[in-house]
Order: structure tokens, then sequence, then C-alpha cells
């Protein structure tokens, strides 16, 4: 796909606006449609001075807790093996912990409890330690597991020496030959190799910069210790955009974006929350999934539009800002409005497609009317996001589940009498016929002899 020459312009425009507002030493991002890499751009050089190397899509900067996603990638990927259980309690694998009884679920979707920093030094900033030292510092949960979201890079660290336990090698080792490998992820790495930005702090009241300190984080590592390029993130934007490379199922890739904990603000209408791994937003009803990622010297972003597809991936070598979130959506929202993706033209079934035409039409659940439509190779049955309306998948002859809201994985059988003409539908017990309280249906409880009057 090549973008419109007017679209780069203006792409371009927004990066350079918020490299220079923010006094961004160097901003780096690029944009994902249909699993590929449809446009990057940078501005700014490594080092924030003038006569310095310019960024580009092959700089390396820290992705910060975007680490974390390649983590719970690897635990779903065990998960599937038959190699752990998400239920399972922690302490199963690696034993010897203060919070053994918390769940794998609830680490990687930050529902544990558990501290959110370590005991010791700003670890960000200080070489780490191991295992051993960070479990004895001593750590442990300031809520009951479950109660609520309290994000937690401690529990990363656990879950990264989980993965070490289970595949007998370090985690870096299993993410990279599983995943960055396959995905042809190759500059992504541990600590920064060739091409790579300088984190700096940029001073608030002036134009002066601060180096920041970068080691190895330990046991900490897996909240937040990788350094990647725009176009390697790119690739694992198209990964969370359901181009897997068969590295994860469809079916595993969308539990990992199902909400589990919610990030509640009191006082305001909670828009964001934590999957397993992911982080997902729900703005006026349209949804995104990704992570952030900040380490001293270094801000990142990586944001996929569920509906759409779309995705931006981001980079910048400063500490802190106040406008890298909000480029970020400026990108998205560009893409989309300057750039409509292609709509596919209807087509009718194919000659000698048998659709269950006697099963569609208008249904009643008790009194209230309903409709059943096929749409593509599902049974719908009302209007999904209306009510329990919802969207069924063939299981077999006449079986069908729910795949949304209230109904989702509950069955619904469509019931023939002996001459086979469709009598009513059974969707989770509960009974729709053609006429409002059909006694010839045998609704559950009866239908009054005296009948409607």
């Amino acid at each position: 796909m090549h973008l419109d020459p007017g679209t780069v312009r203006h792409l371009h425009h927004l990066l350079a606006t918020a490299q220079a507002k923010g006094r961004l030493p160097s901003v780096a991002a690029g944009l994902v449609r249909d699993g590929s890499l449809v446009w990057s751009d940078a501005v700014g050089t490594l080092d924030g001075r003038a006569a310095g190397e310019p960024a580009d899509a092959d700089t390396q900067y820290r992705m910060g807790s975007i680490t974390k996603t390649f983590v719970a990638v690897a635990i779903l990927r065990l998960r599937d093996a038959g190699q752990l259980d998400l239920q399972g309690r922690f302490g199963a694998y690696v034993p010897g912990t203060p919070f053994g009884d918390v769940t794998i679920a609830q680490l990687l979707s930050h529902g544990s409890g558990l501290q959110a920093e370590t005991n010791g030094p700003w670890w960000e900033r200080t070489p780490g330690s191991g295992w051993d030292a960070l479990v004895g510092s001593p750590v442990g949960q300031r809520f009951r597991a479950g109660r609520r979201f309290h994000y937690t890079n401690v529990g990363f660290a656990a879950l990264g020496e989980l993965v070490a336990r289970v595949h007998g090698t370090d985690w870096f080792s299993v993410v990279s030959r599983d995943l960055l490998t396959p995905l042809g992820m190759n500059r992504t790495t541990m600590r920064p190799s060739g091409r790579a930005a300088s984190g700096l702090a940029v001073h608030p009241f002036a134009d002066v910069l601060l180096p920041e300190p970068e080691h190895d984080a330990g046991a900490m590592a897996p909240a937040g210790q990788l350094w990647t390029t725009v176009n390697d993130l790119a690739r694992w934007a198209a990964f969370l955009g359901g181009e897997t490379g068969e590295l994860l199922s469809a079916d595993t890739l969308a539990e990992m974006l199902e909400p589990h904990t919610v990030v509640d603000v009191p006082g305001t209408a909670w828009t964001g929350a934590h999957g397993l791994g992911w982080q997902l937003w729900n703005v006026e009803g349209r949804r995104s999934a990704g992570h952030g990622g900040s380490m001293p010297g270094f801000l990142a972003g990586l944001r996929v539009d569920l509906e759409s597809g779309d995705g931006v991936v981001l980079f910048t070598n400063t500490t802190t800002s106040t406008v890298t979130a909000a480029l970020a959506t400026d990108l998205l929202a560009a893409l989309a409005e300057r750039e409509p993706a292609a709509v596919q033209p209807w087509h009718a079934a194919e000659p000698g497609a048998r659709p269950d035409l006697d099963v569609l039409g208008t249904w009643h659940w008790g009194p209230a009317v309903t409709t059943a439509r096929l749409v593509g190779e599902h049974l719908v049955l009302g209007e999904p996001g209306q009510g329990r309306g919802a969207r069924f998948a063939r299981v077999g002859a006449d079986e069908w589940v729910g795949l949304d809201h209230y109904y989702q994985g509950e069955p619904l059988r469509v019931v023939r009498g002996v001459d086979g003409a469709v009598s009513h539908l059974d969707l989770a017990s509960f009974r729709f016929t053609r006429t409002p309280y059909d006694p010839s249906a045998d609704v559950p409880g009866g239908v009054s002899e005296d009948g409607w009057g």
C-alpha cells in the first residue's frame, strides 16, 4: 500500500510539530495496516544535538513495558502446550515466594495485588540483582489477589522467572527463539546494539540535556528491558492485529484481549483495562489494544485498533513528555481519515449453498419479538450490542454456540418436529417460538389453556 503524498506530508507535519513543541531529542513512528508497515518517519537526532546523527526506522529505542507483552505471549504458548494452567498457583511453578497463592492469570492482568516496584533503589536506574535477591528483599502483596487492578512490575519479573523455570533457560532466550526469530525481529535485543538512540532527560526549564543511565535490570528485566526499532515493533503490532505467523492461535490472542481487570479511577468513567498481558482501551465504544512503555530516557507506545486492525508504534528518547500519547492517537486517526480502508463489495452466496432459511425470520421469547438472520457464516439473533442480541457460530447440524455478551459460549439448538420442520429454538434453556408462547412448542411451565384474551 502506498499512501497519498499529501497524507505523507501531513503525517510528517504531525511528527515534526510534536518533536518541536515537545522538545523531544528525537521521535520515530510507524503505521501498520493489513499486517504491513505502510508509513514510517523520524525527526530529530540520536543525541538531541543539531549536528547529531538523524533517527530513522532502524534506530533502536528502549521499549520499556512493551516487553511485558512478549513475556505474556510466551506464557500463553506454554498454556496452549499444556505446560501450565492460568488458574494454577504461581508457587506450584516457582516455589519459595511469599505470594505463591496468586494465579498466573492474576499476574498477567495486574490483579494479583503484588507490589508495584522493588524494595531496593529505583530499579530502572540501577543495576539489577538476581531472582533470589529480589524475592528475599522481600516482596509481597499490597492488596488481596483478585480485589482490584494494581499495576505491578514485580509481577512480570515473576512471570519471566516462570518462563525460565518451565523452559529450563532464561526468559529472553525463549522470547528470542520462539517469537523474535520466527517473526524476523532481529533488531530487538536485551541491550542496545548497533544504531541506538541515547537515553536523555530534557530540563523542564531550559534546553539542556542530561544522559540517563542504562543497565541490565537482572530479575526485573522482563518488566521493561528490551530495545527495538520502528521496523521491528511494527511486526509486533501486526502480530497483535492477527498476523501471528501461526505462533499463537486466533482464539488464544482473542482470549488475551478480553478485559480482566478494569483500571478504575474514582470520579471518572473508566476507559482502560488489562487483559492477559495487554493494555486495553475503550473510548466511546471503540476498542484498541497494545501497551505503553517508559524507562529513564525513553518513552514508547504500541496501539492497534481492534476493529480496523490499523496500528501505530512510536518512540522518543526522553524521560517524560506531554505530547507523545496525543501524537500516537493523531497519527492513527490521520491514517483512518485520509486513507480509508478499502470497502469489500457484497456478493451473494455461491450457487449450491444451502443456508438454513427455515431458521430465519421472526421469533418470540415469551412476548418479546426478535429476528434471526444470517450474516456471513454467523447466525445473528437480535442486534449484537443491544440487549441480549448475539452472533452464533455453527458447531454441528442445527447446533450453534454464542459468540457475544450474555450468550457467549452458550448453546443454541434448532428443534425440529417429526416432519423435519423447525418447531422452536432452545437457547441456553430459553424457548423461542414463532408465535408468542406457542402452546405446540413445549414451552417450559406450560401455556395457560385460556390462551390470550
